[in-house]
């Protein structure tokens, strides 16, 4: 996270042409910053950086008795912690706001595909057959790394009085870096409008 400015500032200036600019908050999974670059009209780039859920418990189970410390070690439980996230979007959106007769601000509809990385640490707990009575447990660090594509649809609101835009959107990110796994995602969160 020590990365989060360094990283803005560098998406601020790589756009540095004259349209509106959107910085906000994402709230859901995963959540963080968010920044997002028009290109044209319809479509626009968008990059967040933030922390993502941890999958489910099933899920790790099955990755340390996929590759065990000692073959003959049996999980106990384990404890996730730094869940980092970080996305690269593409986006193409579209104004509905004649379809709902909406004459006081801009309501739009958006669909897109991504790149998503996210990166958790683990400590497994686990013990091994010939362990004594009241041994301790051993216990192993690993890194997760989840890689892969997303695809997402949302709305966002555009609000007339203020440079804020409010934005809904669901999502499935499909993990290829390590093994095969689909994750379903979605989000709430507010922009606010900068540059010309």
């Amino acid at each position: 996270m020590k990365y989060v400015l360094p990283l803005l500032l560098m998406l601020v200036s790589i756009a540095s042409f004259g349209q509106q600019h959107q910085l906000g908050l994402r709230l859901g999974d995963p959540y963080g910053i968010t920044y997002k670059i028009p290109l044209n009209d319809n479509f626009s780039f968008e990059g967040v950086v933030g922390r993502g859920s941890q999958n489910s418990g099933q899920y790790y189970r099955r990755t340390f008795e996929n590759n065990r410390p000692v073959s003959s070690a049996r999980y106990f439980t384990h404890q996730v912690s730094g869940a980092a996230s970080l996305q690269a979007r593409g986006i193409y959106e579209e104004s509905f706001s004649e379809d709902f007769n909406i004459s006081n601000g801009e309501l739009t509809v958006y669909a897109g595909l991504g790149l998503q990385f996210r990166s958790v640490s683990i400590d497994y707990f686990y013990n091994t057959p010939n362990a004594t009575e009241g041994a301790t447990e051993l216990i192993q660090s690993r890194s997760n790394i989840d890689l892969g594509p997303e695809i997402f649809v949302g709305s966002s609101y555009y609000l007339n009085d203020l440079p804020i835009a409010l934005f809904v959107e669901v999502g499935f990110l499909t993990e290829i870096v390590d093994r095969l796994h689909l994750k379903g995602q979605g989000a709430i969160g507010a922009r606010y409008l900068f540059g010309n």
